[in-house]
């Protein structure tokens, strides 16, 4: 006789244990983990097609994007031409000035433009690639502990995630953020079940080691993630805690000395022989960290790059007012809000639905890793005083896709308790109604959609509401396609942005997913390009992250390229500011010198430095203002880009070429 095995999704039952090392009547853990279950004959077919779907969403026409944001494309460029550049992420291939990030992320473009050539695909595949492998491995974090389905849903969700597929389609450092901080989170899953095993230690340190290389990525937005980490580790693994505290040690350890080796070779490194460090006031990778791009972000003030935002005043400028609606507001709500509020909902319900587990149950450690995710994401972004955009939220859409899909698949299997019935109910109907509220604000954008959602949603809803209520028999066939009606008309309105966002190219440095709604981050303005997303150009003399700025160069003609290309300098050009410097760059494939960084105003080089290289012929011409921008006064009058290009004016003859105003510093000086 054949005996047929039905396999069950969801989590292996822990097996008992007795008392002894991993089981005491004191309160230590009584049941070890025995990993997930095998997985359903329907799990491996909808894998396949997530995978492919995400692929397909964030391959297809890619190339149209060309270099997206031109002051990481110029970086690129100039990896594939100095290992030193490539190594220290500069400007430029004749390694003058750093972009004012850690260079991880370029690196990794950078590679991949080494191997294949640089272009627009080669920039942009590495990207793409980074968000399906985000994808597969929150899907595989989430069924660990919440079963196959859950592990689906959280994988689609931050597939279909608008802001997601702007980022996993661009060339900012973002998208290796959120692969690094999902492999760690990853990690520290697979040290809470091992734990008990000599490997836990080193899964900690694995997760360690994937932050810090997050921290080389975008510095402390990586460790956004920690409490998280630690509190599942320190609540759901299985052993005393004497061997919990060794392995948050040893992950610790591990993360500092992944982030170490770099900065300890930047500090090392003869400062006249590498790049000057962007961004900072003393060219060390330290006072980057601490100083603008890192503590200012969220503590606001003035910085070298001017990009301390409102000042402390609470308004950035980009993200709107500092508060705790921020995440729904006109910036940040098409982004990332669509399922932030049934999120929410599941949360609270899923921990109050859990809260008589064990210490080590699976489901509410799901919930506090998810959940912490989500909430220091959400709290950080919203009350955060320094420079912000919209695009940030990416590095939330693991946090909320993991929640949902935790927190919705609980509430579902107990359906039977009321409080998880209407918890269920009431989050699939704030999505419908939150969802048609981002969609007025883009009324030109599919207008029909709004309704059906508004029809779809209130009938789904209402007939659940209904059906769970009742409980009756016509209520359990018609359950199933009333969920599926509510979810899909909840999800109509992100499914339809992040369509649009991969349909749609984008470039220039603030770049928004989602069709336009007139305020917040936009494509548009200085070093700006195609694209839609919710949003106008930004405040005068405000900072983005890289990219266009004030003066900042947008086009090159074809007479000052050809003019460029014959320089046979060490620098072709010199510009105030990086993005006209990164713009002829890209143009012209030669070294161009951005004097003062990105605004102007960093220390590199002094008035005295500059003049000392020119005299050794080492610049040759010194690219003004004109058609598309170039120098300003950018930073005041006592800047150093002021300065210099005060000094040029005011000694070399300035001539026309291409609608640019030009300098030939190895001519003689004007009388």
């Amino acid at each position: 006789m054949t005996t047929t095995t039905h396999l069950r999704a969801g989590p292996r039952p822990a097996a008992r244990t007795g008392p002894g090392r991993h089981g005491h009547p004191s309160g230590r853990p009584t049941r070890r983990w025995r990993g997930p279950a095998l997985a359903p004959a329907w799990e491996r077919p909808l894998l396949l097609a997530l995978l492919l779907g995400t692929a397909l969403l964030y391959l297809w026409d890619l190339g149209a994007t060309g270099t997206a944001n031109s002051f990481y494309a110029a970086a690129v460029q100039a990896g594939t031409q100095s290992w030193k550049a490539l190594l220290f992420g500069s400007l430029d291939a004749s390694n003058f000035i750093t972009v004012d990030k850690p260079p991880a992320a370029l690196w990794v473009m950078g590679l991949s433009a080494r191997l294949f050539g640089f272009s627009s695909w080669s920039l942009l595949v590495p990207q793409a690639l980074m968000g399906i492998a985000s994808v597969a491995l929150l899907r595989t974090a989430v069924r660990r502990w919440a079963g196959s389905a859950a592990g689906l849903i959280a994988g689609a969700l931050l597939a279909l995630t608008p802001v997601a597929v702007l980022m996993f389609r661009f060339d900012n450092p973002d998208a290796l953020l959120v692969l690094c901080m999902t492999a760690a989170a990853h990690a520290a899953v697979r040290a809470v079940d091992v734990a008990h095993r000599r490997a836990g230690p080193w899964w900690t340190a694995a997760a360690g080691a994937l932050l810090g290389l997050g921290f080389l990525t975008k510095m402390l937005q990586a460790w956004l993630v920690l409490p998280a980490l630690a509190a599942v580790i320190v609540l759901a693994a299985a052993v005393p805690w004497r061997r919990r505290l060794l392995m948050l040690v040893v992950g610790l350890g591990a993360m500092v000395a992944s982030v170490a080796w770099y900065v300890a070779l930047v500090d090392l490194w003869p400062a006249d022989s590498r790049p000057y460090i962007g961004g900072s006031t003393d060219d060390s990778f330290l006072d980057l960290v601490l100083g603008y791009n890192g503590l200012g972000r969220i503590l606001g003030g003035e910085g070298n790059g001017g990009g301390g935002g409102a000042g402390g005043s609470g308004s950035t400028g980009f993200g709107g007012t500092a508060g705790i609606a921020r995440m729904f507001n006109e910036s940040f709500g098409g982004q990332i809000s669509w399922f932030l509020p049934a999120a929410l909902i599941v949360l609270v319900a899923g921990l109050w639905l859990t809260r008589r587990e064990g210490r080590t149950d699976r489901t509410r450690a799901a919930l506090v890793l998810w959940g912490g995710w989500l909430l220091v994401h959400a709290v950080v972004f919203s009350l955060m005083s320094g420079t912000i955009h919209a695009y940030y939220a990416v590095a939330m859409a693991p946090g909320l896709a993991g929640t949902l899909a935790v927190g919705g698949t609980l509430l579902w299997r107990r359906r039977e308790q009321l409080l998880a019935r209407l918890s269920l109910v009431a989050a699939l109907a704030a999505t419908a109604a939150w969802s048609v509220v981002l969609l007025r604000r883009t009324p030109d954008f599919l207008p029909w959609l709004r309704w059906v959602v508004a029809i779809v949603g209130a009938v789904a809803v209402l007939g659940l509401l209904a059906g769970l209520l009742t409980r009756g028999a016509w209520a359990r066939r018609a359950l199933p396609v009333l969920l599926v009606g509510a979810v899909l008309a909840g999800a109509g309105g992100s499914v339809a942005y992040a369509v649009d966002t991969a349909a749609t190219p984008h470039s220039g440095s603030i770049v928004s997913a989602g069709p336009s709604s007139g305020s917040g981050d936009t494509d548009a303005g200085p070093g700006g390009g195609q694209g839609g997303g919710q949003g106008g150009p930004p405040p005068s003399g405000q900072r983005p992250d890289g990219g266009g700025g004030p003066g900042g160069m947008t086009t090159t003609s074809a007479e000052l390229t050809a003019l460029l290309q014959g320089s046979g300098t060490t620098w072709s050009a010199a510009v105030v500011g990086s993005q006209g410097a990164a713009t002829l760059e890209l143009a012209t494939n030669t070294a161009v010198m951005a004097i003062g960084g990105w605004s102007g105003t960093d220390a590199a080089p002094t008035l005295a430095g500059f003049q000392a290289m020119v005299a050794a012929g080492d610049v040759h011409w010194f690219v003004g203002s004109g058609e598309g921008g170039g120098m300003g006064d950018r930073g005041g009058s006592d800047s150093v880009g002021s300065q210099i290009a005060a000094w040029v004016a005011a000694n070399y003859t300035a001539t026309t070429v291409g609608g640019q105003t030009v300098y030939d510093l190895t001519g003689p000086t004007a009388s």
